[in-house]
């Protein structure tokens, strides 16, 4: 697991980040929270994450101050002043990245990228495994790709993920799709055949089937509770 932190005097920082996370399914643990430079700087140097999300602009200590005094860890930096200096600045400490707020999931998605890759254990096997089924989950995936992959027996790479990972590689396939499925109902206004296609089911009938299994509900519901859920937040707006 990749275990990060996020740095940030803003709420909507910390939100978007862990949902992130948490819809596409990654095996990042945030281990911690920081509001303001002092906090930040204390927890890094207690929790020594591999990947900090990091705000520039902060009470006490700014986001460059602290890292001046942090090593061996990925940054992601964040910040709502798109100026060339800041970029300037933030290329000569060997940042990963450095996105304009407000955060956009695509935005997000990739800086996780650039930082990490699927780097989200210590076996490079698993980690070739992952890539895979993040970057093909809406195809066919059989243990004879994955092992054509990765030079690996077939019994040996399933007994590999099983371990790393907690799931068989059959469940955490059905669980990315899932998720992305989600996603699309959510925000892109598909229907359920189009978000079905789209995730690599094209059997309708085995797509009710896992995303009963993995959402807690049929699609249909999912689509009428994410419905029901945005007109409570228009109202209260």
């Amino acid at each position: 697991m990749i275990r990060a932190v996020i740095c940030d005097d803003e709420k909507a920082a910390l939100t978007i980040i862990s949902y992130f996370i948490q819809q596409e399914h990654l095996p990042i643990r945030l281990v911690g929270t920081a509001e303001d430079g002092r906090q930040a700087l204390e927890l890094i140097q207690r929790e020594k994450p591999d990947l900090i999300f990091m705000d520039i602009q902060m009470p006490y200590m700014d986001g460059f101050e602290v890292l001046q005094r942090v090593s061996n860890s990925k940054v992601i930096i964040i910040t709502a002043y798109g100026s060339f200096e800041y970029a300037q600045r933030a290329l000569r400490m060997d940042v990963s990245d450095i996105i304009a707020k407000p955060i956009e999931l695509e935005q997000l998605r990739a800086a996780v990228t650039r930082a990490i890759g699927w780097n989200f254990t210590d076996n490079s096997t698993v980690n070739q495994i992952l890539a895979y089924i993040h970057q093909h989950y809406n195809e066919k995936i059989e243990l004879e790709d994955l092992s054509r992959e990765t030079f690996c027996g077939e019994s040996h790479i399933a007994r590999l993920f099983k371990r790393y990972m907690g799931y068989t590689i059959l469940s955490y396939i059905h669980k990315v799709r899932i998720e992305k499925a989600k996603l699309l109902l959510e925000e892109e206004s598909l229907n359920i055949q189009e978000a079905a296609e789209r995730c690599g089911y094209p059997n309708l009938n085995n797509f009710y089937k896992y995303f009963k299994q993995y959402a807690g509900m049929t699609p249909a519901a999912y689509v009428q509770k994410h419905k029901s859920m945005n007109k409570e937040e228009t109202s209260d707006a």
